[in-house]
């Protein structure tokens, strides 16, 4: 029987969804439509952070807070229309890892730098609803990873201490945020290649099939 005390936190891009060439051609879009120029490379040094620090920090567009939500509210406009026509499904090994971990009562829960509307949509597009518990996102924090913050608002939500829980990620900050937060942690190698995860994670996988509930368990209890 598994410990009840358990629990599982997913990041949302680059884990349950291969989005980046969504939201890499959201960031094209938005930038013909403000008549503004992306900078080289923008798109890896953003990736997992908050667009209310992409935008005056990597980009250089805005630094007014409201300008900023704007320029963000727009982008991720057009990211969820760029779904509407494409489609998305959940990665290789996802559903199963997710029912794997609903079998054996392991609470699962989004942690993600992601807008919550985003996720929502998602999920609705690719069949997710059921698997979460609960979400936590952009909006619910005030410091974006590195920064644990929303780890830990996720571990709470279900009722769980960060010794107890695994942080699935594949972003170096997000990886940073977990180990930061007290956090077990297991790299996937969508975004950066998995040789480039280890170090930085208790475990790297190249994708999530590679990954059962009994190794999550075991992880954390180790």
């Amino acid at each position: 029987m598994i410990p009840s005390e358990f629990g599982a936190i997913f990041d949302w891009d680059g884990v349950i969804i291969d989005s980046s060439a969504a939201h890499e051609q959201s960031w094209d879009l938005l930038a013909a439509d403000e008549k503004r120029v992306l900078p080289p490379g923008h798109f890896k040094a953003g990736f997992g952070r908050k667009n209310q620090f992409i935008i005056p920090n990597i980009l250089n567009w805005a630094h007014d807070a409201e300008e900023i939500e704007r320029i963000g509210r727009r982008k991720e406009e057009l990211y969820r229309e760029i779904l509407k026509t494409s489609g998305i499904q959940a990665l290789p090994g996802v559903r199963d890892l997710l029912e794997g971990l609903r079998a054996a009562g392991v609470p699962c829960v989004v942690g993600s730098s992601t807008p919550r509307l985003n996720i929502e949509h998602v999920m609705t597009l690719a069949n997710l609803h059921g698997f979460f518990m609960d979400i936590v996102s952009a909006e619910d924090v005030s410091h974006g990873k590195p920064h644990p913050e929303v780890f830990l608002k996720a571990a709470a939500k279900i009722n769980r201490v960060p010794a107890k829980c695994v942080v699935f990620e594949d972003a170096f900050v997000g990886l940073e945020a977990a180990r930061a937060g007290g956090f077990k942690s297991i790299g996937v190698g969508t975004t950066n290649p998995v040789e480039t995860l280890h170090g930085k994670c208790d475990r790297a996988v190249e994708r999530l099939t590679e990954i059962k509930a009994s190794d999550v368990v075991t992880l954390i209890s180790t």
